[in-house]
């Protein structure tokens, strides 16, 4: 055996053939190892592992992917990267590769569904092992008859697996963090959003309070845009109205997300050269924009950790599960809901 060493120690790519007859194995054994390596003995898998390192093995990835139909990879869909929560969920989840091995290959929705719908043909072209979605467009009715493996991520999740986090309970501490700054009056910021998508809890847990507390309220829900310059105009509108009919009452202002918080931070210190008194922020993510901003924004934290590692665990399980010779399908999907993070900042001290 040890012979043959130089010999195959000089070719360029070392081959199947090449390892069963260094080892004494059949092909057929040497293909289970990289494609079944549990139906190899432990000590044979250690006789092959010895070899494919005296042979300087390197092992062809694509031949790999289609003796095997595994390609490890993992399609994503964001709806944007403007908002910092779907940026840092991506780097969570690109992040995992040295933990579980997987690819990633990534798009950026921005809501049109056309567009979405030709990036899951690309991704089921590409023989993806599961998909990991962020975007709204599709419906989970629709992502549920491909047939492959999906988790949501804060998004409509009826039909398939998903993460979230208790908006409703985030929309109450946003609240109740407004009021304990001293606020009098408390306003909301968001989108329109239907009440199947998890973010409506937000909506709903600052209302309860309000009305639980007794406390004047409004809500400023409309379309804001997905660009800096939309959503600057929409907020200097609100701010312009508060200021004419809110001027000396202290103010307590939950916006939906970090961004549009920083959005809201900037143009009243642009307006009054610094943060005015009569106000208080709490955004919501506590994505690094928040910590970051001029004056550090109080936000509500979603566990971006938690939720993408979950969101792998969760998709794995399936894939797993898929792979088997007798695969048993999830008699329901599996909604896992992550508790958010009261971060008090500046924005909101007395």
């Amino acid at each position: 055996m040890i012979a043959f060493r130089g010999v195959f120690m000089s070719k360029k790519n070392v081959t199947f053939s090449d390892i069963a007859e260094y080892t004494g194995f059949s092909k057929t054994t040497i293909s289970r190892y990289f494609n079944n390596p549990e139906s190899v003995t432990l000590e044979n898998q250690q006789i092959i592992a010895d070899a494919l390192t005296a042979l300087d093995y390197k092992e062809n990835k694509v031949a790999r992917i289609f003796a095997s139909g595994k390609t490890e990879f993992i399609g994503v869909i964001v709806p944007n990267l403007y908002l910092g929560f779907y940026s840092e969920i991506l780097e969570r989840l690109l992040s995992s590769y040295e933990k579980y091995g997987y690819k990633f290959i990534v798009f950026a929705g921005n809501g049109q569904l056309e567009r979405e719908h030709s990036y899951v043909k690309e991704l089921l072209a590409y023989k993806i092992e599961g998909i990991i979605i962020l975007s709204h467009a599709i419906s989970s009715e629709e992502l549920a008859s491909y047939n492959i493996p999906v988790v949501a991520i804060e998004r409509e999740d009826k039909y398939v697996c998903s993460v979230k986090t208790d908006n409703f309970e985030g929309g109450k501490m946003a609240a109740e963090m407004l009021l304990k700054s001293g606020c009098e009056r408390l306003f909301h910021i968001n989108s329109k959003t239907s009440s199947d998508v998890p973010a409506y809890g937000r909506i709903e847990g600052f209302r309860n309070i309000c009305r639980e507390r007794n406390i004047p309220s409004e809500m400023f829900i409309s379309d804001w845009g997905s660009s800096y310059k939309e959503v600057s105009e929409n907020t200097a509108d609100i701010i312009k109205y508060l200021d004419e009919k809110y001027s000396g009452c202290k103010k307590g202002v939950f916006v939906s997300n970090d961004t549009h918080a920083n959005v809201f931070l900037n143009l009243l210190i642009r307006k009054y050269g610094k943060m005015p008194d009569d106000y208080s922020i709490v955004g919501f993510d506590n994505s690094s924009i928040s910590s970051e901003a001029v004056v550090p924004i109080s936000t509500i934290g979603q566990q971006t950790d938690i939720i993408a590692a979950e969101a792998m665990e969760l998709l794995l399980n399936q894939i797993i599960e898929q792979k088997k010779r007798r695969p048993v399908p999830l008699k329901e999907p599996i909604h896992k809901v992550i508790s958010p993070v009261a971060i008090q900042r500046e924005t909101t001290k007395m």
